[in-house]
C-alpha cells in the first residue's frame, strides 16, 4: 500500500515538472524571434576554377571637361597606370562617352578653354589597347584591361549646396547640361529613373555640413528626407560612404547606418559606395570599390552595383575615437601598402565568417553601433573571424550587421547583411498630410538659387566681420 502511494506521488510530481518545463519552453519560444541572415555576397564564388575576380574600380571621376585640374586623357591614364579595372567618367552635367569620342562641352565649364585647358581624348587604337590591357605601363603591356563605364554624370551641376547625384549608364546625351536645383536631390534621381539608369547620392556629409557638426548625420528630418527618396525610387541604390579623402564627409558612416535603419523596415537595403570624386591626380589612390564579378564587363558592373556584391575601400580617413576608428588620422595614398581585403564570406545559421588579409583590427556594426571588435594579426595570408549573433544579447532585434577591416593600408567595409525575421514588410507610404506637403513646398521655395546665394553671401560677410 505504501509503495503504491509513493509511486502515485512520484508520478504526479513528474507530471507537474514536465508540464512546468513545457510551459517554460513554450513561453521562451514565444519570446524568441527567429531570423535569417541575408548576405549580399551569397552568389559569389570565392574558390575553385570558377572563382570570381575582385575588380577595383571608381564610379565618380572628373576632368577638364568639368571642374577638375586634370586633362580627360591624363585622368583616365592615371587610373589605368594604377591598376584599376573599370572607370566611369562623371563630369558635372556631362554624360560620359567611350574614351575615343570627344566629350561634350557645356557652357558652364567654358572657362576651362578660356584659361587654356584643352581636353584630349584617345585614338581608336589607344582606346582598344586600354580596354584589352596591351597599352603599356612603364614600357610593358599591362596585361589586363581597364573597361570604360559609359553614361556617368554627376547631376545637379550648378549647385552651391552640393546636392549631387551620380547617375551611371545614362543613354546618349541624357543629362547633358542638367544644372539642377538647390537642395533638390529628387530632380536628379527622377531624371535618372526616366532613362532607366541606376544612381546614388554623392557625399551626403557635404550637404549636411556634418564636418562641423556630426549630429547632423542623425538629424531625423534630414534622414527622413533621404529615406523618402531612397524608398520611392528603386533606381536610387544608396549613398556614398567614402568620398575622395573624406575631408568634408568623414562621418558618412553614421549617415549610412541611419539610412539603413530607416529603410530596412520597408525592405530596402541601402547600398554603400566608395569613390575618388577625383579632381586631382593625387586622389586617384584615395577611395574606391572592389567588385566581385565573374568577368570584368559593363553588364556585370551594373549587376554588381545593384546587388551590392562589392566592398568599400578608403586610404584616407580621419581618426574617430568616438565610434568606428581609426585611433589616428590615416593617409596612405600612393604608399604601395596593400589595403585590407575580404577573401571569403560564409553565412551559417546565425554566424558570419569572414576570411580577410592585411588587417589588424576587425569591427562589427549593427544598428549604428559597434557590437564586437578585435585586434588581429596583420598578415598577407588569409585569416578567419566568426561573428556569432547567438552570443550577443538583443541580436534578434538588429536590422543589419556590417563588417569593417582596418589596417596599415586603409579601411575596408562590407555591405550590410540584412537580419530578416520573415515578416512581410509594409509598403512605404509618403507622409502627405497638409503639414508635410506645406513643409516640402517651403523647402522648394527656400531652395531657389537666389535665396541660397544671398544666404551664402551673408555667411561669408558674417565670417569676415568676426575675424
Amino acid at each position: 500500500m505504501k509503495n503504491s502511494l509513493r509511486r502515485m506521488i512520484a508520478m504526479a510530481l513528474a507530471v507537474c515538472i514536465s508540464a512546468s518545463a513545457s510551459a517554460a519552453a513554450s513561453a521562451a519560444s514565444a519570446d524568441e524571434k527567429t531570423y535569417s541572415i541575408v548576405s549580399p555576397y551569397e552568389e559569389v564564388v570565392w574558390t575553385g576554377e570558377d572563382a570570381w575576380g575582385a575588380y577595383k574600380g571608381n564610379l565618380h571621376t572628373h576632368s577638364f571637361v568639368s571642374d577638375a585640374e586634370v586633362d580627360y586623357r591624363d585622368m583616365i591614364l592615371e587610373y589605368y597606370n594604377q591598376g584599376f579595372d573599370f572607370l566611369a567618367m562623371t563630369d558635372h552635367g556631362v554624360t560620359g562617352k567611350e574614351w575615343n569620342e570627344k566629350p561634350t562641352e557645356i557652357p558652364l565649364y567654358g572657362y576651362q578653354r578660356i584659361i587654356g585647358n584643352t581636353v584630349h581624348y584617345f585614338t581608336d587604337e589607344e582606346y582598344e589597347a586600354i580596354q584589352n590591357g596591351s597599352y603599356p605601363v612603364d614600357g610593358q603591356a599591362r596585361g589586363s584591361g581597364m573597361i570604360c563605364i559609359t553614361g556617368g554624370n554627376e547631376l545637379n551641376a550648378l549647385t552651391i549646396t552640393k546636392d549631387h547625384v551620380n547617375a551611371i549608364f545614362l543613354p546618349g546625351h541624357a543629362g547633358d547640361n542638367y544644372l539642377g536645383y538647390e537642395n533638390d536631390y529628387e530632380g536628379a534621381v527622377r531624371l535618372a529613373k526616366r532613362y532607366g539608369a541606376p544612381c546614388f547620392i554623392n557625399h551626403p556629409g557635404d550637404w549636411l555640413e556634418s564636418n562641423t557638426d556630426r549630429a547632423n548625420c542623425s538629424d531625423p528630418k534630414k534622414i527622413a528626407y533621404f529615406a523618402d527618396i531612397l524608398l520611392r525610387y528603386d533606381n536610387c541604390l544608396g549613398t556614398e560612404v567614402f568620398n575622395e579623402h573624406n575631408g568634408t564627409t568623414g562621418y558618412d558612416r553614421d549617415t549610412w547606418d541611419n539610412l539603413l535603419t530607416a529603410c530596412l523596415p520597408y525592405g530596402k537595403r541601402v547600398i554603400g559606395f566608395s569613390n575618388g570624386d577625383t579632381h586631382f591626380l593625387r586622389d586617384v589612390d584615395s577611395s574606391y570599390s572592389v567588385f566581385m564579378m565573374e568577368e570584368n564587363t559593363p553588364e556585370n558592373v551594373r549587376k554588381t552595383m545593384e546587388s551590392g556584391a562589392f566592398f568599400l575601400v578608403t586610404r584616407v580617413i580621419r581618426k574617430d575615437t568616438e565610434k568606428f576608428g581609426p585611433e589616428e588620422d590615416l593617409d596612405v595614398r600612393d604608399s604601395g601598402l596593400p589595403y585590407p581585403m575580404f577573401c571569403n564570406i560564409r553565412v551559417d545559421g546565425h554566424k558570419i565568417t569572414v576570411e580577410y588579409k592585411n588587417a589588424d583590427d576587425i569591427r562589427w556594426v549593427a544598428n549604428g553601433g559597434v557590437i564586437e571588435k578585435a585586434v588581429v594579426a596583420d598578415s598577407p595570408e588569409p585569416a578567419a573571424y566568426t561573428l556569432d549573433l547567438d552570443a550577443i544579447d538583443g541580436a534578434e532585434d538588429f536590422l543589419y550587421v556590417r563588417c569593417q577591416l582596418m589596417g596599415k593600408g586603409g579601411v575596408t567595409l562590407t555591405q550590410a547583411f540584412v537580419i530578416d525575421d520573415g515578416t512581410e514588410k509594409p509598403v512605404y507610404e509618403r507622409d502627405n498630410s497638409p503639414a508635410a506637403v506645406a513643409a516640402r513646398w517651403l523647402r522648394q521655395f527656400l531652395s531657389l538659387r537666389i535665396f541660397v546665394i544671398i544666404k551664402k553671401l551673408g555667411s561669408l560677410f558674417a565670417d569676415a566681420v568676426t575675424r
